[in-house]
């Protein structure tokens, strides 16, 4: 559904992306997983047409979409600091792109309410945003950009900006949402749990470009570099002939090795009694 291929965005001196190559599979939700600066925003402001490239192919559904503006992507965009209009009701917000579309008002209330269904809030269409807690809001974001039937939707720490408890909340019931839609997604975050709760596959960003790409649990488990072992958290990092000092030379590994020890598998045993196994993943 989406392709990237040597994706480049510099701002002055700065490469805000370096050569990306990486694709998305249809019907799958990809999480762009990194810190502040990475260029996992630009990534998806590239890909949505919002942010020019210095080089580079993307396409999406089998379509380069070089000259093509945003509005004729076919692409779902959902932003942290996502607006709602405050001239509109609720349903007013999530029919924008359907009139954008040429929609009848039959077809668009038909929609609206299917909607207003799949993100909870049925009977919503009156309400006015302002009145709208913020998770609510957010819902009515989420309906507003899936609402035209993209081939694509590009979500941006939707939910950045919410309480940890209503954050987890609704991480918890996007997947599910997601999916029932079919619908291809590129959803961007620095946080680690919600990329593992949501991704199919996790993309670590470093750089400007992807360090690791993987699924959940092969990111958590085989980290690829210091660095991403690192920001995951895996912070007891030793080079090769530091673990060996440490293991007694049991544990021999290549020049160039870094062994990243996971705290929550750290066990003790009784002096002199046989190891369950090796401890290294892999060996």
């Amino acid at each position: 559904m989406l392709e990237l291929r040597d994706v480049a965005v510099s701002f002055g001196e700065t490469k805000a992306l370096d050569g990306v190559d990486l694709t998305v599979a249809s019907g799958e939700l990809l999480v762009l997983l990194g810190p502040s600066g990475c260029g996992k925003s630009t990534l998806l402001r590239a890909v949505a047409g919002l942010q020019p490239l210095e080089r580079g192919v993307v396409v999406v559904a089998g379509r380069d979409q070089a000259g093509r503006r945003p509005d004729e992507r076919g692409i779902g965009l959902m932003f942290q600091d996502d607006v709602l209009f405050p001239h509109f009701d609720v349903a007013g917000n999530v029919e924008f792109g359907l009139r954008m579309q040429g929609w009848e008002r039959p077809q668009r209330r038909r929609r609206v309410a299917e909607m207003l269904a799949l993100v909870g809030l049925s009977g919503f269409e009156r309400r006015d945003v302002a009145t709208l807690s913020g998770g609510e809001a957010q819902r009515v974001g989420l309906a507003r950009a899936l609402a035209p039937r993209p081939r694509l939707v590009l979500l941006d720490e939707p939910f950045g900006a919410l309480d940890r408890p209503l954050r987890e909340r609704l991480v918890d019931e996007l997947g599910p949402l997601l999916a029932a839609q079919r619908v291809t997604t590129v959803h961007v975050t620095h946080d680690h749990s919600e990329a593992f709760a949501l991704g199919h596959r996790v993309a670590v960003m470093s750089a400007g470009a992807p360090a690791a790409v993987g699924t959940p649990e092969e990111i958590w488990t085989r980290p690829r570099t210091v660095g991403v072992a690192r920001f995951l958290g895996h912070r007891n990092t030793f080079g090769a002939r530091e673990w060996e000092r440490l293991t007694g030379g049991v544990h021999r590994c290549p020049d160039g090795t870094h062994v990243a020890v996971r705290a929550d598998l750290i066990g003790l045993r009784r002096a002199g009694a046989a190891p369950a196994g090796t401890g290294v993943a892999g060996a």
